[in-house]
């Protein structure tokens, strides 16, 4: 209520008041009766209720402000398989993945765009599912990170495991073999290698600036158990991460590439994804929708890259993490 306001049941009283009055007073009455309507005037002018006028007047709040994706000198992106949320934080069998969920940061709204596994592999790596033929053989011409990278300046490298080995290997989980900027060049073929050389370049200090790593059927719980793909992670991207110059410059991202094939909200399922970085939230655990194309443009956030291929141009920033 205002100062010097009056209720509408004083009003009322007042106006009954002038209404009773004896004649013999018309000039005071006159007098009151302008006094009354200004005041009747004031009160519809400030919206006939204290309740309403103070719910007018209160500010919008501003909206919280998420945080923003820091430079890397490294990212690195592992792909697991075919694995459900709920499978995968809490389980017992991975223990590993769950000490890093715990330690750093977990997407816990996150799904995969699609099912099979061919079109959530583009969208990490184009922005579009291009296809859902997992027997895909042909040629991406369309953006993709690659070539993103290149005219940025950046290095990189698929670095995938049991590579050739008709039984463990699969192309479709390495996309970079399908873009037209690498099967048309002979130099940026030579990015395409085998996993053995990541331990490799780690130990020299000579990860290129993004790294895409493919464990085989086995140790991506394509073909093998979850336990196995725990233990694979310990042993071959646990070094990565107390690695010196991955804790100074580093991002790490270990995601799965849809879920299983009886989930499909969203598209691919839910999955979990995990944020992996000295530069990052600790324990941090976030509520935010998010797709792989969000991934997409993290990677290419996380290392100065202005361009952003297919639908990473417009998904969620994931800088919340940092």
């Amino acid at each position: 209520m205002y100062p010097g306001i009056l209720r509408w049941p004083e009003m009322a009283r007042l106006m009954m008041d002038l209404r009773v009055s004896p004649p013999t007073c018309a000039a005071p009455r006159l007098a009151c009766l302008a006094t009354l309507i200004f005041i009747l005037i004031g009160f519809l002018g400030c919206g006939g209720s204290s309740g309403s006028s103070s719910s007018s007047n209160r500010p919008t709040p501003a909206p919280t402000a998420t945080g923003a994706v820091p430079q890397f000198g490294h990212v690195v992106l592992v792909l697991e398989e075919n694995s459900s949320f709920s499978q995968v934080v809490g389980n017992s069998a991975m223990p590993y993945l769950n000490s890093l969920v715990a330690q750093y940061g977990l997407a816990t709204q996150y799904y995969a765009n699609a099912h099979p596994s061919i079109p959530n592999y583009f969208m990490l790596t184009t922005g579009q599912l291009i296809t859902t033929n997992d027997s895909f053989s042909g040629t991406v011409s369309d953006d993709n990170i690659v070539r993103e990278l290149l005219a940025s300046g950046k290095t990189w490298k698929s670095y995938a495991e049991s590579r050739g080995d008709p039984t463990l290997y699969d192309r479709r989980h390495d996309p970079c073999t399908y873009f037209s900027d690498v099967v048309n060049s002979p130099t940026q073929m030579q990015n395409l290698v085998q996993f053995t050389q990541f331990a490799t370049d780690l130990a020299n200090n000579a990860l290129p600036n993004f790294s895409f790593v493919v464990p085989n059927q086995v140790d991506d719980a394509h073909s093998g158990p979850l336990q196995a793909a725990d233990s694979w992670l310990q042993t071959n991207i646990g070094p990565l991460i107390t690695n010196p110059q991955f804790q100074k410059d580093g991002l790490l991202i270990i995601t799965f590439d849809e879920s299983t094939g009886s989930d499909s909200e969203h598209g691919g399922g839910h999955v979990a994804t995990v944020i992996i970085s000295a530069k990052a939230r600790q324990g941090f655990q976030s509520t935010t929708f998010y797709q792989h194309e969000s991934t997409l443009r993290l990677v290419l956030q996380g290392l100065g890259v202005p361009n952003f291929p297919g639908e990473s141009s417009a998904a969620p920033s994931m800088g919340e993490f940092f």
